[in-house]
């Protein structure tokens, strides 16, 4: 018999404590066929891992990831009623997704993880995951949208000190995305740091800040010379 890509897992909801069973993508399926620049992992047709990361509670709504809160207080209950919770009729995405359940499954991450206080670097994951899944289907101009918004939470995420001094890939995250939506001058400028920070020993950050670097400085020669041609 054929091993199933997908298999449940049981998840306890922690706003509302029902338990509940939600979908993983096997380990052995995993294996992407192609990877982007900004990490975003391409895979074969129901085996996409990226659909599964968010576990959505079909009583209440509540939508977390396994890096989210395992605890919430009253007020974090509370909070979560009054902006999302109130409006959510009961669904089950326990089972296989697509690539619209996958959006709606994060956008439903988002509002919970905003409406809770959920950490700056979680909500920069959820934002840049959405920018994928458009990426996925075409949707050009929404994916740059939220490659924009995570952009901005990640430079967030590195200003307030949720980082190590010398997290070469969120620095290249905030280089490379800022490549993705037009800004090379800035993304120079985070490319740059990662190369030159004597701090910085991962090698595979700096060798791939350094390709972007370069790959930069080819796009701005070509634009030069069909300009000047």
């Amino acid at each position: 018999m054929e091993l199933e890509p997908l298999y449940r897992i049981q998840v306890n909801c922690p706003c509302c404590g029902s338990t509940f069973s939600t979908s993983r993508v096997r380990q052995s399926f995993k294996r992407a066929l192609r990877t982007d620049t900004d990490f975003c992992g391409h895979y074969r047709e129901g085996a996409n891992p990226d659909y599964y990361v968010v576990r959505v509670c079909p009583i209440c709504g509540y939508a977390s990831t396994e890096n989210s809160m395992a605890q919430l207080s009253n007020r974090q209950k509370e909070a979560y009623y009054n902006e999302v919770g109130k409006r959510w009729t009961s669904r089950d995405y326990g089972g296989e997704r697509n690539n619209a359940q996958a959006l709606d499954s994060y956008k439903l991450a988002l509002m919970t993880c905003q409406a809770v206080g959920e950490s700056d670097r979680l909500i920069a994951g959820i934002l840049h995951h959405l920018a994928w899944l458009y990426r996925e289907t075409g949707q050009e101009e929404q994916e740059r949208k939220f490659l924009r918004f995570a952009l901005d939470a990640y430079v967030q995420v590195y200003e307030e000190g949720e980082h190590t001094s010398s997290d070469a890939r969120l620095m290249y995250l905030i280089g490379e995305l800022n490549r993705r939506v037009g800004e090379r001058n800035e993304a120079v400028r985070w490319f740059t740091r990662v190369i030159h920070d004597e701090r910085i020993v991962d090698s595979a950050m700096i060798r791939a800040c350094r390709e972007q670097w370069q790959l930069i400085r080819e796009e701005m020669h070509e634009e030069g010379a069909l300009s000047n041609g």
